[in-house]
């Protein structure tokens, strides 16, 4: 039976969103949020999150949205990680909340927030990543800004 174990957390800061069109599109409310920047530790990967993250969100009328992202990270030691991910977010008044500028932050318990991070180098000190399976989940921080705990599959 495969496992969870924790690898590491990360923190990205966003730019506030920019909403594709004044109303939802064919497949929901599409907004764009722009990284700045963050960081991420633990045992084995800790670093600096690139700014230029991009996640494109699809809001749905089922109350959740998917997520589509891309996140370049800086090792402390030089090397160059990419991840790319789509997740699930159920979108409820503490999302809402902190969105909206709200400054109380969502707790990892408080709502269905799940991704899959596909990570991928070059550099052979992290080879490792790309034969990996993680999955992370994630809360909403004002900022906004955003959080992750991200575990390997065994």
């Amino acid at each position: 039976m495969p496992e969870l174990v924790y690898e590491f957390s990360y923190h990205a800061d966003l730019e506030a969103p920019t909403f594709v069109g004044q109303g939802p599109g064919p497949y929901g409310q599409r907004l764009i949020f722009g990284g700045r920047g963050g960081t991420f530790d633990g045992d084995r990967l800790k670093g600096t999150l690139v700014p230029g993250t991009v996640d494109w969100f699809l809001l749905g009328t089922d109350g959740f949205g998917r997520l589509d992202a891309r996140v370049t990270f800086l090792t402390h030691d030089g090397a160059v990680l990419y991840a790319s991910y789509f997740g699930l977010l159920q979108v409820t008044p503490g999302i809402m909340d902190v969105l909206g500028g709200g400054q109380t932050p969502t707790e990892y318990e408080d709502h269905y927030f799940r991704t899959q991070p596909r990570f991928e180098t070059g550099d052979e000190r992290y080879a490792w990543i790309n034969q990996t399976y993680f999955v992370a989940e994630g809360r909403l921080a004002p900022g906004p800004a955003v959080d992750y705990r991200v575990y390997r599959v065994t």
